[in-house]
């Protein structure tokens, strides 16, 4: 058997066969095409079945175990389990075995339980009902047994059932209609084509007569890309060749609207679907928070591993004395003196090792889960987050970040539609230097008191006439609006010639101002009908005109085209885009005064775009629409082909004129952009519009204030002078400000230094990231770098979506390491989104890519100051109290065992009993600070709304430095000396109860383990400010447990037991007087440190937030005061 036999088998008989072929080959209703034409490799498809659950019945067990114990945490308690299982330890296997089986438990149930539903939701999609043709005539079977190749019906409302290429409809024109909500969140409707030689077959017996084949890429998850074509074979043997693009493609997932049915066939099936293929996850973040609980867990790995050498070590120091080593009454066996030394240190070591291991708190990651996923629902709950006038709320779609909210130093904001409304209103326009105001107009409603055409110049001359008239044109054929149908079911039939009943619809907002501002000047346009474009004219004429070619728009070209021709048989390229990218390709009007014009426009915040023409003659269209066809039939690199002929043919244009719209500033955009600043927060403004335009945004948004001194580092500037210069001169200019100190974050709002703002382009800024002759790019990066770094805001314009993703990576990996957050609501702002720390969403006019793949999404830019400056806040604080306490009640726990150890002759004698060992993390002491870590308010909301500089407190991971870290952890040393040392003296006195017994050692670690039980939830209490019920119930609850729990596990003699070691032992300690006293004792001098360090800090030097604290409660004792006098006096008076 040779190796092409083999390769062919593999590629037969292996679905991941995609892995050898660039392309795929559909035969249309599985007709192989007729003898002599191009062979295709045969290929193998998935079914239709949907699969986005990760389980199965039969590998749920091992997968999840398997996943589980990839945390180190997890696996770290397993070892110490099979140790205790192999060796002979001190304590039970069960003190490790059964907190690990609860966590283990606890989340394969939670991820089960998840996985069933999607189970649920899998099986229900599956087998819903399909139509398809099959041998000419409708055949009904389930979703799942769909195969590529079969001609599907889709009928109005249904969602289509897979990748389908739309081959005809029940509309005469070959247009569909559909809704992409459940894709991207976008809840307008999008046009669809079908293709040219097929939309004609509308009947079953038609499409069943269909010979074709479809030639497309692989299967890939970007919803708005498709490459393909289709072979067409009539009675002829040459096939009619067309292109397909996204535009033919009808996805899973989406709904048909405002069409009675559709035929489309299936080109991808099941999980090679373009929605399958986007469920797979987004890169995994992790939070500071989380980082540095890693790092806390390796030095307290550290810590026990040092515990357990040192007690090794000491053991046989201590043995090292032959009456010590065996004494009289533990005789060692022959086999026992005969082992290894090595092997018996090395045993020892790891029962020291068991017997230490609850300084790692297991529990800690179950609850910290815990925490983030319960914590999160107060973001969706939250009312005031809410927007109204869109009905949205805002969503957590992930709730592993939850406190990163509260660590923000850098927050890079797209600007329209995020600081924005995305609300176009038309201004005016320019046409050859005259200035045209129509009626106010915006989102379709005519503005009070507006009326006819105000010319603010004087009217052309006839000679100008011709060139307003083609501009107006122009307008009205260069886009890709949709008018919505005379019959559609959301409103009462209209003329179509009456230009006020049109309703437009496009997925760009600047489009529909642009058409509607048009139509108040006097040209409407109607409808795109059996692709002719029809408009109305001031003299209420209707022309045709027929639509040959669309360039489309794309981010990198900032423009789009038309190619039309007219009823007189001209042919047209109208052209409009943003300026940069239209005045470089004309060569003929009055582009100074339009340029002017632009610029005056672009300082007073509008949004201008540029509109050319030119003429084409025959010939030259027919090598125009030669050079398109072959880029748009290509396979291979269509997008760079396609990107070149637009190039070749998008030049020498004839300048018309220019438009301005407004997009008006979000409602508290600016207050919530001061706040931020206030909070320590730099805000950098990341946005593609030119740079007039994004620096007046600014201004209106108190960004720049007006004693701002704008730095600019700019294409033009670089012109003039070197990159190298222009970087060494602003950084000279603002380190001299500066004293040659770099600002920290909040520097820009100091009243005695110059506060300066940046400017960059998305050109220098390619200049700086672009690698030098000698392969070095850090000089100048680090440069820019430090002058960012003492400016209070920056401004990119101009900027493409893969330079924003760069700006936000620039400044995550510099050396300070600060924390960013990506805000953006549309697709070209997902790459930052995913970029930085923290990505948030805006669910905006620009569909939901933005808010679904970000990490939190809210409906408007305001809801980012409560977000950040409480939600964020509140995380933070409590997340840090929780996980420094894990460690600190762990220490209390197990320092003593460590003390008791030199007491016991280092023989591994446990001091706590194994039920206390296994429940004092599990049950004891875990929903205290459960409940503290969801519902602690050290402020209240109002307060960290009214004073955003407390954000400052808890900035640059405050509540987990070393410091604090280290003085918890000294804490739980000296609360656990306490423990064990005021218990020992007691014990040492001989201390007998009422009846004459002698306290035993159970009862002296049972005495221990009660101090520290009730010291370490003390200890939460006196750190708890915001009291509610449901706090003094657990808290308490938690203590009156312990005590029953005690009472019962000492007072019954429990048969499943072979030891009774705790019998009686808790009642009779209990009943000593000393022990009470003791007990009592030992929780206030534990405590007392504790409470010294607050009292002595708050005083001496206190922090922002305790000062507010302190004002708070002088504020609520006057208050009380006042009022019990008030009520004194008015007793009086009677």
């Amino acid at each position: 058997m040779d190796c092409s036999l083999v390769r062919t088998l593999v590629h037969r008989y292996c679905a991941g066969e995609e892995n050898w072929v660039d392309s795929r080959t559909i035969y249309v209703g599985h007709r192989e095409p007729p003898p002599g034409a191009e062979a295709y490799i045969p290929q193998r498809h998935p079914d239709n079945r949907i699969v986005s659950s990760k389980y199965t019945f039969w590998n749920f067990i091992p997968k999840n175990l398997f996943e589980q114990f990839r945390r180190i945490a997890n696996f770290y308690f397993l070892i110490i389990f099979l140790v205790q299982l192999i060796i002979d330890t001190p304590t039970s296997p069960v003190t490790s075995g059964l907190p690990l089986f609860f966590v283990i438990t606890v989340t394969a149930i939670k991820q089960g339980y998840e996985d069933w539903l999607r189970h649920k939701a899998d099986n229900a999609m599956n087998q819903c009902p399909v139509h398809f043709i099959q041998h000419g005539k409708l055949v009904r079977k389930q979703s799942r047994k769909l195969r590529v190749g079969d001609i599907v019906m889709v009928k109005e409302d249904e969602t289509f059932p897979c990748d389908l290429i739309f081959l005809s409809s029940s509309r005469g024109d070959g247009t569909c209609h559909v809704t992409t909500a459940s894709l991207d969140g976008e809840s307008s409707h999008k046009t669809h084509y079908a293709v040219q030689d097929t939309k004609g077959f509308h009947t079953e017996e038609d499409i069943d007569s269909l010979h074709a084949t479809i030639e497309c890429e692989q299967p890939q998850p970007d919803l708005y890309k498709f490459v393909g074509r289709i072979n067409v074979y009539n009675d002829r043997n040459d096939p009619v060749v067309r292109p397909l693009g996204s535009e033919n493609l009808l996805l899973r997932g989406a709904t048909l609207k405002n069409t009675e049915k559709i035929f489309g066939v299936a080109i991808y099936t099941g999980m090679e679907t373009k929605m399958a293929l986007n469920y797979q996850s987004k890169s995994q973040k992790r939070s500071a928070v989380e980082k540095s609980m890693n790092v806390f867990l390796i030095v307290y790995l550290c810590i026990l591993i040092s515990k357990a050498l040192i007690n090794t070590v000491l053991k046989y120091v201590w043995q090292s004395k032959p009456f010590r080593d065996e004494p009289w009454y533990n005789q060692k066996t022959e086999s026992e003196r005969q082992r290894n030394l090595f092997l018996r240190a090395f045993t020892d070591f790891l029962a020291f090792m068991v017997l230490f291991n609850y300084i790692i708190p297991v529990s800690m990651y179950v609850t910290v889960e815990m925490q983030k996923f319960l914590g999160s629902y107060f973001i969706t709950w939250d009312e005031e987050m809410f927007d109204e006038d869109t009905g949205e709320g805002p969503l957590v779609n992930t709730s592993d970040l939850n406190e990163e909210l509260g660590q923000v130093e850098y927050i890079f904001t797209d600007k329209t539609g995020t600081l924005t409304e995305n609300n176009m209103e038309f201004k005016e326009c320019c046409i050859e230097g005259h200035v045209y105001v129509p009626h106010a107009v915006c989102n379709g409603q005519v503005l009070p008191s507006t009326s006819g055409i105000d010319m603010i110049d004087s009217s052309p001359g006839a000679g100008a006439r011709e060139r307003e008239e083609l501009f107006f044109r122009a307008l009205c054929l260069c886009h890709t609006i949709q008018v919505k149908d005379d019959d559609d079911v959301d409103g009462p039939r209209k003329s179509p010639d009456s230009g006020k009943s049109c309703v437009y619809i496009s997925s760009s907002p600047d489009e529909v101002a642009l058409v509607e501002g048009v139509q108040r000047l006097g040209f409407t346009y109607l409808r795109l009908k059996d692709n002719y474009m029809e408009i109305l004219n001031r003299e209420n004429d209707v022309e045709r005109f027929e639509l040959l070619e669309i360039l489309s728009f794309d981010s990198v070209r900032r423009r789009m085209s038309v190619i039309v021709k007219s009823a007189t048989g001209e042919i047209y390229l109208f052209c409009k885009g943003a300026d940069s990218s239209v005045f470089p390709r004309v060569i003929e009007g009055k582009v100074e005064q339009i340029r002017a014009r632009v610029e005056r426009n672009a300082v007073e915040g509008l949004r201008t775009l540029c509109v050319a023409y030119k003429r084409l003659v025959p010939e030259e269209y027919e090598g125009v629409c030669a050079l398109l066809q072959a880029a748009k039939v290509a396979l291979q690199d269509r997008e760079r082909k396609l990107a070149e002929a637009y190039e070749q043919v998008e030049k020498d244009l004839i300048l018309l004129g220019a438009t301005a719209v407004e997009d008006r500033l979000q409602e508290k955009a600016a207050d919530t952009i001061e706040a931020l600043q206030k909070a320590g927060i730099k805000v950098w403004v990341l946005t593609g519009d030119k740079m007039e335009t994004a620096a007046a945004t600014c201004y209106a948004c108190k960004l720049f204030r007006r004693n701002t001194q704008l730095l600019e580092l700019t294409t033009k500037k670089i012109e003039e002078q070197s990159l190298h210069d222009v970087l060494f001169e602003l950084s000279k200019t603002v380190l001299r400000h500066s004293g040659g100190l770099t600002r920290d974050n909040f520097s820009g709002l100091s009243a005695d230094m110059q506060d300066y703002g940046l400017i960059i382009d998305g050109a220098a800024l390619s200049l700086i990231m672009k690698p030098r002759e000698d392969g070095s790019c850090g000089n100048y990066r680090e440069l820019f770098l430090e002058i960012c770094r003492n400016c209070s805001a920056v401004l990119c314009c101009r900027m493409a979506p893969l330079q924003k993703a760069q700006i936000v990576k620039l400044i995550k990996l510099s050396k300070e390491h600060p924390i960013t957050l990506a805000i953006g609501d549309g697709a070209n702002d997902v790459s930052m989104i995913l970029e930085a720390h923290v990505g948030i969403g805006v669910i905006g006019k620009e569909g939901r890519q933005a808010a679904r793949n970000s990490d939190y999404a809210v409906p408007k830019f305001k809801h980012l100051k409560k977000m950040l400056l409480v939600h964020g806040h509140f995380y933070y604080i409590r997340i840090s109290e929780l996980v420094q306490y894990f460690f600190y009640k762990n220490v209390c726990f197990i320092f003593p065992q460590f003390l008791y150890q030199f007491f016991c002759g280092f023989s591994q004698q446990t001091l706590y009993d194994t039920a206390y060992l296994t429940l004092y993390n599990i049950s004891f002491t875990s929903l205290p600070i459960l409940l503290y870590s969801l519902m602690e308010q050290h402020v209240s909301t109002d307060t960290l709304r009214r004073d955003p500089s407390l954000y400052r407190d808890i900035a640059k991971n405050a509540l987990l430095r070393w410091r604090v870290f280290i003085y918890w952890t000294f804490l739980g040393v000296f609360d656990a000396l306490v423990f064990f040392f005021g218990a020992y003296f007691m014990f040492e006195n001989t201390t007998v109860t009422s009846n004459g017994q002698i306290f035993g050692n159970w009862t002296f670690g049972t005495l221990v383990f009660t101090v520290m039980v009730f010291t370490v939830t003390l200890k939460l209490a006196l750190d708890t400010h915001y009291w509610t019920w449901i706090n003094h119930f657990v808290i308490w609850g938690s203590l009156l447990f312990y005590v029953v729990f005690s009472l019962l596990w000492g007072g019954i003699v429990w048969p499943f037991l072979n030891y009774q070691r705790m019998y009686y032992v808790f009642i009779q300690m209990l009943s000593s007087g000393p022990a009470w006293l003791l007990i009592i004792l030992l929780i206030t001098v534990s405590l007392l440190p504790d409470v010294l360090k607050k009292v002595l800090c708050r005083q001496l030097w206190p922090s922002a937030t305790e000062r507010v604290q302190t004002k708070n409660q002088c504020f609520s004792v006057e208050q009380s005061t006042i009022f019990m006098l008030s009520q004194t006096s008015s007793s009086l008076s009677f």
